[in-house]
């Protein structure tokens, strides 16, 4: 559905060239809810604004469905575009004109007739779940009304890409969850396949089915959203999912509390990973019965990635330590990651490193 291929964007001046995309490549298949998370300046929202060239690149390729966006001239770019929604973190309301009009003003050379429009209207905000607040101005709404009318705006020309530019980053957790829940609502429905840009992993979280992370301009790690969670390369993403599944927050708590993490010899700090069916298995205390090793649980949580159970924890395992070798060895041949976490440094930079 959408491929950019060695993409790069650089900016010049007198002073300095800057990289903004550094080679990007990455495909979006068509139903995906592609998640792109990074830092300020990462870079991931000069990516996505290639992907309807509103930002040309300096290199590679754009394409979306059948059409090289960046071969095309005005005339046919401008009608490409429309196939293709966007949302801003700010909204871009137009102050003066009515919640119906900002989404009419979409279809303005749609060449539809003012019934039709109206009829157009009327509809979307009903998608929307604005139908009774079609004669407000934008002053009259609340943050996430004012993103409905964004979203309604973006679906008027019927696209089928809907690009997101950290369009949650303005609003309360609890108005994102439903400006979130509304846009797999809109994902399913209409088929429209939809690329979030965001700097929380908690939004990734909750609706892609498919993460990228970047850093300076760079992809540096991307796949489907379970196996990334659970199994992360970069540094950079540990601790973007750490944040996301609070366990950096568990960490400093108990961090703050020496008596909690008052470690004997043998003891040995740990994380615990474990996904899909290994969830339901009692694993863990079991493992005093077949090894002798106690295990503490200090943090837990359990969460469901695209309705694939995911858990994890923070336990100190205690007892004779060739017998833990052999517990974490039974856990890993339970398809359970266990990683070893040192106690004594910011949770920000906690090492996590495999027991081997």
């Amino acid at each position: 559905m959408i491929d950019l291929e060695k993409v790069s964007v650089t900016f010049t001046n007198k002073e300095e060239t800057v990289t903004a995309v550094n080679d990007v490549s990455l495909t979006v298949e068509k139903g995906d809810i592609y998640g792109i998370v990074g830092y300020s300046g990462a870079g991931k929202s000069t990516l996505v604004r290639t992907i309807n060239l509103l930002q040309r690149p300096s290199a590679g390729k754009v394409s979306v469905g059948e059409q090289v966006l960046s071969d095309l001239g005005p005339k046919e770019l401008r009608k490409a575009r429309k196939k293709i929604g966007m949302i801003f973190q700010h909204f871009n309301l137009m102050r003066a004109r009515t919640v119906a009009g900002n989404v009419a003003y979409s279809l303005k050379d749609s060449g539809l007739s003012k019934k039709e429009i109206s009829l157009k209207v009327e509809e979307l905000l009903e998608l929307v779940g604005l139908a009774d607040k079609k004669n407000s101005y934008p002053s009259q709404l609340s943050g996430g009304q004012k993103q409905r009318v964004g979203i309604a705006r973006a679906l008027a020309n019927d696209p089928e890409v809907l690009l997101c530019d950290e369009a949650t980053s303005a609003l309360d957790p609890k108005t994102t969850a439903s400006i979130l829940k509304l846009l797999k609502r809109l994902n399913q429905k209409l088929g429209l396949t939809i690329v979030i840009i965001t700097h929380e992993m908690q939004v990734v979280k909750e609706i892609c089915n498919k993460v990228a992370v970047m850093d300076d301009g760079r992809v540096i790690e991307k796949g489907n959203l379970v196996s990334v969670f659970t199994e992360p390369k970069a540094e950079l993403t540990y601790e973007f999912i750490d944040t996301a599944t609070h366990k950096d927050q568990a960490l400093e708590k108990l961090e703050s509390h020496p008596a909690l993490l008052d470690l004997q010899a043998d003891d040995q700090l740990a994380a615990i990973t474990y996904v899909g069916d290994s969830t339901k298995a009692p694993l863990i205390a079991s493992l005093y019965a077949k090894f002798g090793v106690t295990t503490n649980i200090l943090y837990g949580n359990v969460e469901i990635l695209q309705q694939t159970p995911v858990g994890n924890l923070i336990v100190v395992f205690s007892g004779e330590s060739r017998q833990q070798d052999k517990a974490i060895a039974y856990l890993k041949s339970k398809q359970v990651k266990v990683s070893q976490l040192k106690a004594s440094r910011p949770a920000s930079i906690v090492q996590q490193e495999k027991i081997s």
